[in-house]
């Protein structure tokens, strides 16, 4: 395989292991109602959360962790850096846009997370920190992981790597993109705090 071809499979396999929705699948296998009808009708850890179980929450957070680092993870291994960063916005789109579910998914905080453990952990630690105390001072889930978001790329800049940056100036993006219902009732005051249904 040509190193350019490899480069579109590592973004294939990225988009497909990104694309499994682990909380529509949890909460289905644990009888709940369709995740889709609650709350904000996203089927990321937030939104599960709203099923009234933790387990479920924590469950479909790790799985959507996961499928990040392990496109990461595998790419990066048969390809190099480049394959890996590839994999890696893969993954995210797959969440955000599967095709399974008609390219409806959730926001990708937890996805997000997982890109970053796998291309550079430290990140990923600077962005829970900073998700954590935003959400212990607001309790706004979606304020925290914009926050978070938006310092992500400076962080890698600042630390050299570039390239890194790059790749999340736009995974940044597609968040603040994806999270513009949240914005607009976060200014209206009417944004839904952690732990209500």
């Amino acid at each position: 395989m040509s190193a350019d071809a490899f480069l579109v499979a590592a973004f294939g396999l990225g988009y497909l292991l990104g694309s499994i929705p682990f909380g529509l699948i949890l909460t289905k296998l644990a009888g709940t109602k369709d995740l889709r009808s609650i709350g904000s009708g996203s089927i990321g850890a937030t939104n599960v959360l709203r099923t009234g179980s933790k387990a479920l929450a924590v469950g479909t957070l790790l799985g959507d962790a996961l499928k990040g680092t392990l496109a990461v993870v595998i790419a990066g291994y048969y390809g190099g850096p480049n394959a890996a960063m590839l994999a890696g916005l893969g993954a995210f789109l797959g969440h955000l846009y599967p095709v399974w579910l008609k390219f409806k998914g959730g926001k990708g905080i937890a996805t997000y997370i997982g890109v970053l453990i796998g291309l550079f952990w430290p990140a990923a630690i600077v962005f829970c920190v900073m998700w954590l105390a935003t959400a212990f001072t607001t309790r706004y889930s979606s304020l925290s992981a914009l926050i978070a978001a938006f310092v992500t790329p400076l962080f890698l800049w600042w630390f050299g790597h570039p390239a890194l940056a790059s790749l999340f100036v736009v995974l940044t993006l597609l968040l603040f993109y994806v999270h513009r219902e949240n914005i607009k009732r976060l200014q209206t005051g009417t944004e839904g705090r952690i732990g209500e249904k």
